[in-house]
């Protein structure tokens, strides 16, 4: 079992090879896919996956984006071919933000419009208050802003940490999900029912460990609880898409976030789970396109 991912093996089937290329940036070499026409002539998308996935969650959507669109999608630090931080700080949420301005930077774009899924809808609204991205709206797509209250929230830190601080539990892990009704366990406790090829794919990432470190420590060094202080600050108009079967982030989290963003329209999707830009990804393509269209 290879400890990281390698792109002439691992990504030899990669979904959109053709798209992909890497870019050092921040200090980080980045696996990056960009579709579409130049972002000088077309609006820009930026498409942020969440934790422990990577470009593939995008597969059918980025290429239809990109018919009419800039898009950019990227595999966060450390998962899946994008090389990881070599710090802790790297893997927390200002840091994974400073990060990817660092990289659109070097790309100079601009995005118009982020989507952000799970985690990526909280690196982007962090972006957003940070200034370093201008975008005229985001979109959050089941996205992770609450953490853990009571009991939950004084263990799940501490024992992310604790898992995150070597390499053990995470090779523990990425034996494990060898195991293929291991990884569809996991895919059950979202909600969300995916075709064979994106199972297969998140089977090859999480038999990673450094993929499963690098969602370890991204867990472990978040603080979500500032993050939702700020929200009030949010000066930008945040669509924010729950998932009526959604078991990862409870759909109700989305009525909650909403009360606190000053310009929020919230839109509930029935019969989809936490991958629902997975499961669906026509009506998730339909959303975007409407929205960038109307910015």
């Amino acid at each position: 079992m290879a400890y990281r991912l390698h792109w002439d093996t691992d990504g030899r089937d990669w979904p959109n090879r053709c798209a992909s290329r890497f870019v050092d940036a921040g200090g980080l070499r980045w696996h990056v896919q960009q579709f579409g026409p130049p972002a000088t002539s077309a609006k820009t998308v930026l498409l942020l996956h969440g934790t422990g996935s990577s470009t593939h969650s995008w597969r059918d959507v980025a290429p239809q984006l990109g018919l009419r669109f800039s898009v950019l999608a990227l595999d966060l630090p450390g998962h899946a071919f994008s090389s990881a931080p070599a710090s802790a700080a790297g893997h927390s949420l200002p840091g994974m933000a400073r990060q990817i301005s660092a990289l659109l930077a070097k790309l100079e774009l601009q995005p118009s419009l982020i989507v952000g899924h799970s985690a990526g809808a909280a690196v982007a609204v962090r972006m957003a208050l940070d200034g370093s991205v201008r975008p005229s709206a985001l979109v959050s797509l089941n996205g992770a802003f609450i953490g853990f209250g009571g009991l939950a929230g004084a263990l799940f830190s501490p024992l992310a940490r604790l898992l995150s601080s070597g390499s053990a539990a995470a090779r523990l892990f990425a034996w494990q999900a060898r195991d293929p009704a291991v990884v569809q366990k996991l895919l059950r406790g979202t909600g969300s029912v995916i075709d064979p090829l994106g199972a297969r794919l998140y089977a090859r990432l999480l038999q990673s460990p450094a993929h499963v470190g690098a969602a370890l420590a991204m867990m472990a060094h978040w603080d979500l609880a500032s993050l939702e202080r700020e929200l009030p600050r949010v000066q930008l108009p945040v669509q924010l898409v729950a998932a009526e079967n959604d078991l990862t982030v409870p759909p109700e989290q989305a009525s909650l976030v909403a009360a606190r963003l000053p310009q929020s329209e919230l839109v509930l999707w029935p019969m989809l789970g936490h991958l629902a830009h997975e499961e669906s990804p026509v009506q998730c393509v339909r959303l975007i396109a409407g929205l960038l269209q109307d910015l």
